[in-house]
């Protein structure tokens, strides 16, 4: 690796010595700040009852020492390439924008510091008939100190995947698809670097939980601190897809319903709880947490069909209460795998869940007018229904 510092250096001098050579005019012109940003997966077209959408995200990387602010994203689909067909600008980019560290006190939402990197979430509707077949990408950034001028900085240009791996539910009947996808869900907020790579694992996950029409998870007159008086509970899930079981974990003890209850340490290996690995072809896999101890009904290596049991549902690991963490990925892993969007056989949903505040901060879910979604995707906080 010696050989290539020399002439990283060279370039080094060779810019400084140019930038000393020219007007401070043109060397904004000339000389753009050193800014990466890249699309570390590339997204793919995915269908929910609001329609077509790809959820992806842009790493941003000031390598600069000086500060810069973001100011403008821009996408283009080369089809159409004068004109952006999607913008981040204001109110909008502060919503998608996400420091890896806190901001410093005084500086602006959009600031990137100087060898730092920030996030853009990215979540772009599209036309289901005739989505893009590859996006661009075009930056406004400021500089910061006494020269505040802007600079546009233009990307290289991505693939955009057709079609999200058709699967069927796991689960049957009714549930709330909580922490589902969306452009600010907090699986979809979650990137980590492990294995010397940066991932989104849960980037589409859902925790499908069931609730009554009052919001409550479990059985009215019962104790809420047993797992077995939990509508989910013990619920079978199913094979999403034929394929081979490539990972398990059991032996993992259920938690005590709660907030902070947790029956073992929180570990990269506990943190799913019990769980399943399904390879289901195509570098996709299908993967299942917080299954109960003792209820698996495969091992690695094992062949499954499509709506195959393979456990039941439990409340292991990192989790609060009786329900089950799904996800489609590129890997085996929650975590260190990338989050792939689905399209899950016909599925209606019937309403919404959300917060309410009075009197006391509540879970309430209710019913509204029936969407039916042929083949597609559960959105954040959505109520749906599986046949």
């Amino acid at each position: 690796m010696v050989h290539q510092v020399k002439p990283t250096v060279a370039t080094v001098a060779f810019a400084s010595a140019l930038a000393l050579s020219l007007p401070a005019r043109a060397t904004v012109a000339q000389i753009p700040p050193s800014v990466e940003f890249r699309v570390p997966k590339p997204p793919t077209v995915a269908i929910s009852d609001s329609g077509a959408f790809v959820a992806y995200e842009l790493h941003v990387t000031n390598l600069t020492p000086a500060a810069i602010r973001l100011r403008r994203v821009e996408v283009f689909d080369p089809r159409h390439a004068d004109r952006a067909f999607f913008t981040l600008a204001d109110s909008s980019l502060d919503r998608a924008f996400a420091r890896v560290v806190p901001r410093d006190s005084g500086s602006e939402r959009t600031q990137i510091n100087g060898g730092a990197r920030a996030y853009v979430y990215l979540w772009i509707p599209v036309d289901a008939n005739t989505p893009p077949a590859t996006l661009r990408h075009r930056l406004t950034v400021q500089h910061t100190g006494r020269d505040t001028s802007t600079v546009t900085l233009d990307g290289t240009t991505i693939p955009v995947e057709q079609h999200a791996v058709a699967i069927s539910p796991p689960v049957h009947g009714e549930w709330a698809a909580l922490n589902g996808p969306s452009n600010a869900s907090g699986h979809r907020r979650l990137v980590l670097a492990l294995d010397g790579h940066v991932a989104s694992g849960q980037r589409f996950a859902i925790d499908f939980l069931q609730v009554d029409s009052t919001g409550s998870s479990h059985r009215p007159g019962t104790d809420p601190l047993k797992n077995s008086n939990y509508y989910a509970y013990g619920t079978p899930l199913m094979a999403v897809a034929d394929g081979i079981v490539v990972a398990t974990k059991d032996g993992i003890p259920e938690n005590v319903p709660g907030a902070s209850s947790r029956a073992v340490p929180i570990t990269l290996e506990t943190v799913g709880g019990n769980h399943v690995a399904i390879d289901i072809g195509g570098g996709k896999y299908a993967l299942y947490a917080h299954v109960q101890p003792g209820s698996l009904r495969v091992n690695v290596g094992d062949h499954v069909k499509r709506g195959q049991i393979i456990a039941l549902l439990g409340n292991s690991g990192n989790s609060t209460e009786p329900h089950v963490h799904f996800q489609i990925a590129d890997g085996p892993t929650f975590l260190a795998s990338e989050g792939l969007p689905y399209a899950m056989d016909g599925f209606t949903v019937v309403g919404r869940c959300g917060i309410i505040t009075t009197p006391t901060p509540a879970l309430r879910c209710p019913h509204g007018s029936s969407v039916p979604v042929p083949h597609g995707i559960p959105l954040q906080n959505e109520l749906v229904r599986f046949p």
